[in-house]
């Protein structure tokens, strides 16, 4: 699951047609163009959701190229030229079992209803995949005006097919499932505000929100980040292990490599495969 949020939490990137169009071609660009699955996309007015799947390790060139391009456009859209990103690395967390990328679809999903916005999921005025990945269809994005010139080399338009990772045996069972604990933690959400005496913000206000400002609460300046999800304690535990292993690997190596010894990295190297062509072992294939 990847996340990233805009600078000074400032609403940079606040529903509304150019912003909704594109945030939508920039993705669907990248995810083309890295052959990264797109999962599920909800795009807050000062930060981003996307469930992905990486299945070739793709995912960091995927993320540099989608913030850099959906950054550039979306300042065009807003008359401005500071960075549109948090100085903060973007988060990236993986999803070990199904059943946590079922738990944070969910979240994904509810996100909009559980900061008090919306009632409803489907009632966000902004990007939210959950509708055509429920019903399987295709999102159709024409080349967005305000940037990308015309006649250039980015296409004209793109297609976003959200599509879930595989290893989903009954993946009808698994949308309907989806489904119904979206709905149930609406009415969970919805209980709660009956309860605190709390109403939602709504459409009309999410869209006369000012682009410019930013909440008033407040948030913690320092907090976990974590790599891993899973609610299973042993699959975290072992997804956790690998992570070390992988490390110990690649430190390992490099120290060869530094040494002027043949080194052959673990597969997940990144940087020094793009940047100093090291050798980097072939993963394995389940």
């Amino acid at each position: 699951m990847l996340t990233r949020r805009c600078t000074q939490r400032q609403l940079l990137l606040r529903p509304d047609k150019v912003t909704n169009e594109t945030f939508l071609y920039c993705l669907a660009e990248a995810a083309n163009r890295y052959d990264v699955r797109i999962v599920l996309p909800v795009v807050m007015s000062n930060h981003h959701h996307t469930v992905v799947y990486d299945r070739d390790g793709r995912a960091i060139e995927f993320m540099e190229h989608f913030h850099k391009m959906l950054a550039k456009a979306q300042n065009a859209h807003r008359g401005r030229r500071e960075n549109l990103w948090s100085s903060e690395p973007p988060c990236l967390v993986q999803l070990v079992e199904i059943d946590d990328v079922l738990d944070k679809l969910v979240y994904v999903a509810t996100n909009p209803v559980k900061a008090g916005l919306v009632e409803r999921a489907h009632h966000w005025p902004g990007v939210h995949g959950l509708a055509a990945l429920l019903n399987r269809k295709s999102i159709v994005v024409q080349r967005p005006k305000q940037f990308f010139r015309a006649g250039g080399s980015m296409p004209e338009e793109v297609t976003l097919e959200l599509g879930l990772p595989p290893g989903i045996e009954d993946v009808d069972a698994f949308l309907c499932a989806l489904r119904e604990r979206v709905a149930a933690e609406e009415d969970r959400l919805a209980a709660e505000r009956r309860r605190a005496g709390r109403g939602v913000l709504g459409r009309r206000g999410v869209l006369r929100q000012d682009w410019r400002s930013r909440p008033t609460s407040r948030e913690p300046r320092r907090g976990l980040r974590p790599r891993v999800a899973a609610r299973s304690v042993w699959a975290r535990v072992e997804a956790l292990q690998r992570n070390r292993a992988f490390v110990d690997a690649y430190r390992a190596a490099r120290a060869a490599w530094l040494a002027g010894l043949a080194a052959v990295f673990p597969p997940g190297t990144y940087w020094l495969r793009r940047f100093a062509s090291v050798v980097v072992a072939e993963p394995q294939r389940a």
